[in-house]
């Protein structure tokens, strides 16, 4: 009975601890990942401020802010317009396709197909709308939910920035006790190899496939927006998903680069020019950053880090793709460590070997 007792105190007080981290759990972990990933970084840095690692943290982290601070809330916040006009606009029935510029029908082999295909769709859509009001407002309601829940993931962004922080400044006493932890769980020899394994990971996924993904759609959603290229925001995130899925960001680019030539005429030809090369070179980048940080190699498989971004998204919205995909590398990487440890343990012990 005193047993008992004491195992249904010890599962009280866990699950009350466990309800009350509950609510900062995509916080801490969303800067743990932050700061295993920025930790070299902050490494090179400290050498150039002496040593000190207070003021290194706090001019990482002003830095971080201010280079991704900028570009997310510009492209948030006009992705919050668009979408919250396009919900006036239903609401209203002032909902409307732009009639297509004659120039489409010039268009070698597609153009005429294309021009009358785009000319059905705005005579058509009223009629669409009429029939289908209901779906097309809930749809709309959907749309507005998304904006605002892209608002609270760029304000949960910035506090992880902020904690990462403080985590990289004490990150000697943190390592250690993340380790004891671990040897604790585990036994002397295999904890540290672990902690190392799964460091490993975090800093590959994080900064070689969310990390490029990422920084692409930042560089094309700037470009969008500054160029006037219409829902700039919802873009740069197909741009992301494309970068975690490893194809060509290029095929939003170079639709991009048409509509910029064929839809806007009140831009001038040099402008345009400049926005094409900056379109096709930010929509390229990736080949070039996949060689530099993917150097250490990743060895999750791709498909695994793609079903932890969809299903992170899925479970804690536009965060859960960081998240979700760094997470599940780390699991199945200490899944497939424990699989082959016998088989390690063999290769290391020769036959015979009386130790």
């Amino acid at each position: 009975m005193e047993t008992l007792i004491q195992l249904g105190l010890i599962a009280f007080l866990v699950i009350m601890c466990v309800r009350v981290f509950l609510p900062f759990s995509g916080l801490v972990i969303l800067a743990m990942i932050l700061a295993i990933a920025l930790y070299p970084l902050y490494m090179r840095m400290l050498r150039w401020f002496g040593g000190r690692r207070g003021l290194t943290a706090t001019v990482l982290v002003l830095a971080l802010l201010l280079l991704l601070g900028i570009p997310l809330v510009l492209l948030g916040g006009a992705v919050a317009i668009q979408l919250g006009d396009l919900h006036t606009a239903v609401e209203n029935h002032t909902l409307a396709v732009p009639a297509p510029n004659p120039k489409i029908a010039e268009w070698p082999l597609v153009g005429q197909p294309l021009y009358a295909a785009w000319s059905e769709a705005a005579s058509n859509l009223p009629a669409f709308l009429k029939g289908n009001l209901d779906l097309i407002r809930e749809y709309s309601r959907k749309a507005l939910a998304l904006a605002g829940g892209g608002a609270a993931a760029a304000l949960l962004f910035f506090a992880a920035i902020a904690v990462a922080g403080v985590m990289m400044a004490y990150a000697k006493k943190g390592g250690r006790a993340i380790e004891r932890i671990v040897v604790r769980l585990t036994d002397p020899e295999r904890g540290p190899r672990l902690v190392q394994l799964s460091v490993a990971t975090v800093r590959s996924v994080a900064t070689g496939v969310v990390g490029v993904a990422f920084i692409q759609a930042m560089l094309l959603g700037m470009a969008f927006l500054l160029a006037g290229i219409p829902a700039a925001g919802v873009l740069a995130l197909l741009v992301m998903f494309l970068g975690i899925l490893q194809l060509p960001a290029l095929i939003i680019a170079l639709p991009a680069v048409i509509y910029l030539w064929v839809a806007d005429d009140e831009m001038s030809t040099l402008l345009k020019v400049v926005f094409t090369v900056v379109f096709v070179l930010a929509g390229a980048v990736d080949n070039v950053l996949k060689p530099l940080l993917l150097g250490r190699g990743v060895d999750a498989p791709m498909l695994v880090i793609l079903i932890g971004a969809i299903g992170g998204m899925a479970s804690a919205g536009i965060t859960g793709l960081f998240i979700g995909a760094v997470l599940l590398a780390v699991g199945y990487t200490l899944f497939v460590d424990w699989v082959d440890e016998d088989e390690q343990a063999a290769t290391a012990t020769p036959p015979g070997d009386p130790s």
